[in-house]
């Protein structure tokens, strides 16, 4: 690997850092800001993306402000593992601004001018953990991108968002002091911090129940933006927030940012090596595990659409962090690979759920059926990005599970975690499949009550779904920017007003309208990032060398010492 020092690892943090003031000062000139959001947004994607070719020929380019303390640099550096990181963040900023615009005007949302720049500081902090040359500065961005996180969490300024944004920061916060415990010992044992492949030298000679308590100390910090249970529950909560939002938490950043650092800490702190030789791998993989099929149940009860996506959520990114948990190379691709794969899946779902919650103010999927005739492109998103959650072929989904499985075969007592990935694809496909079906072949006057989601387990009586306001009415000065927030008396907890309305949710009186596939159903501010997303799963699922990310994949696996392939 050769070093190159360069400006861009810093200018691509920067580019959206120094747009939040301007973002900011166009608070009444909503066109311009908006226009702003995507112009650094496709800035920043294209100062990472000109360092593919680079990183892929086996350059790395490093910035440095500089040590701060001997042995303590504050330094950026763009190898594969960060780019793989870095370029999928940067691309779907793209596709999710454009749809945030649609989403909140859509909704004539409240304080617009601060969830974008919210979002711009939500993605400088995220590029920077994804660049992050070692573990400190690895913490400081993880940190900061909690604090830029929690306004979005929060938007709604309701009661039940602020509870699920002190819950955000008490989980994560707890989960930052756990990774600077970690820093400091790996720092005493190792007299470094830095990532290096195959792991640190130090660490491999220090003491064995020392270096086993600052793995535990890492992976459980990382692991609670993880969502690895049982510190996971924060995620479902911070449903609460704008769609778009939780397309942040779930595909691009925060949970990304989770499994990222642990793929650091096993990859580049600890190395597969000296991981094998603690026995850490072994209680990591079955950590995920559990998470993944016990998320996968938990999901199948979940009538709220976003809450049945969460706890997909929660146990998609315990695939990735199996596959690094087995320690062997095709597993290693496979969770890896998972990364991008589940991001394009996962953020087509969460833009599905957004979509009919505008259009339709309908939330739960007991009020869904039928609703393919309303939305069938929106639908028919959903079902492909819903089949390459459960493995189904010419999806992203399946290239990353097949590494996965066949990665798991390899090893010895490995056909545990080939059970384990198979079950949860089967649970993938018992929670998606009604879904999909009800929307094309019943009616809302003729559907069976699905019996996975019957009853008070189904999640109806306390969900939390979409933050927003259903009407342009409730904003008091027919702004779409700063408008009152809506009382809470005039909105309940799923988001659906009380007051007189013609429509709260489900099928209106004589049933959905047929839109057509013509793009009637909503605006392509909105259709056009949905169908874009899942075009990159199917990209990714089809070519995925030529999607560039398997590429970059093996690049970091194949730099691994004594990695089995």
């Amino acid at each position: 690997m050769t070093d190159i020092t360069s400006l861009r690892p810093l200018f691509a943090i920067l580019v959206s850092a120094v747009a939040i003031p301007v973002i900011l000062s166009l608070k009444r000139r909503p066109n311009v800001r908006e226009g702003v959001t995507i112009t650094v947004a496709v800035a920043k994607f294209a100062i990472v993306a000109s360092m593919v070719p680079g990183v892929l020929s086996g350059m790395r380019y490093v910035f440095s402000f500089g040590q701060l303390a001997t042995g303590i640099e504050l330094a950026f550096r763009v190898d594969a593992l960060g780019l793989l990181f870095g370029l999928l963040a940067s691309l779907l900023w793209i596709v999710t601004s454009f749809y945030s615009i649609g989403y909140m005007r859509g909704l004539d949302e409240h304080a617009q001018t601060r969830y974008f720049a919210s979002f711009a500081a939500s993605l400088a902090s995220a590029i920077g953990v994804a660049f992050a040359s070692n573990l400190l500065t690895l913490f400081v961005c993880y940190e900061l991108l909690t604090v830029s996180t929690y306004p979005l969490v929060t938007h709604d300024e309701t009661d039940e968002a602020r509870a699920a944004g002190r819950k955000y920061l008490a989980y994560t916060f707890g989960g930052g002091v756990a990774v600077l415990g970690g820093t400091v010992l790996v720092f005493v044992l190792a007299g470094t911090t830095a990532f290096t492949p195959g792991g640190l030298e130090g660490l491999a000679t220090a003491d064995p129940t020392l270096a086993r308590a600052a793995f535990a100390l890492l992976a459980a910090g990382f692991g609670v933006k993880a969502a690895l249970m049982p510190v996971h529950s924060w995620l479902p909560d911070a449903m609460v927030a704008p769609t778009p939002v939780s397309g942040l938490l779930h595909a691009v950043a925060v949970v990304k940012s989770g499994v990222f650092g642990i793929a650091r800490v096993v990859l580049d702190v600890y190395g597969t090596g000296t991981m094998e030789q603690l026995g850490v791998g072994l209680p990591l993989a079955a950590i995920a595990a559990f998470t993944l099929l016990t998320a996968s149940i938990i999901a199948l009860r979940q009538d709220n659409l976003k809450r049945r996506l969460a706890y997909s959520t929660i146990s998609q990114l315990s695939y990735i962090v199996l596959g690094l948990g087995l320690l062997h190379g095709q597993a290693l691709t496979g969770g890896l690979l998972h990364i991008p794969a589940h991001a394009f899946m996962k953020l087509t779902l969460f833009f599905c759920a957004g979509a009919i919650h505008v259009e339709t103010h309908t939330d739960d999927i007991s009020d869904m059926a039928g609703i393919g005739k309303r939305m069938p492109l929106t639908m028919a998103a959903f079902a492909v990005a819903a089949a390459g959650m459960a493995g189904i072929p010419l999806v992203a989904g399946f290239v990353s599970k097949w590494y996965l499985v066949i990665g798991a075969l390899s090893l010895n007592g490995g056909l545990v975690f080939a059970a384990a990935l198979l079950v949860s694809g089967v649970l993938n496909i018992a929670y998606f499949w009604p879904i999909v079906y009800q929307a094309y072949f019943e009616s809302p006057d003729g559907h069976d009550e699905k019996p996975l989601i019957g009853g008070p387990l189904g999640g109806q009586d306390k969900v939390r779904a979409d933050g927003g306001n259903d009407h342009a009415s409730d904003v008091a000065d027919g702004h779409s920017d700063e408008g009152e927030v809506p009382k809470p008396e005039h909105v309940d907890h799923l988001g659906k007003h009380d007051e007189e309305h013609e429509h709260h949710g489900g099928p209106p009186a004589g049933g959905w309208d047929d839109r057509g596939w013509r793009g009637g159903e909503s605006t392509w501010f909105m259709l056009g990032p949905i169908l874009t997303a899942a075009t990159l799963s199917l990209l990714l699922g089809t070519v995925p060398y030529t999607a560039v990310f398997l590429r970059i994949v093996d690049t970091i696996v194949g730099n691994l010492p004594g990695v089995m392939a």
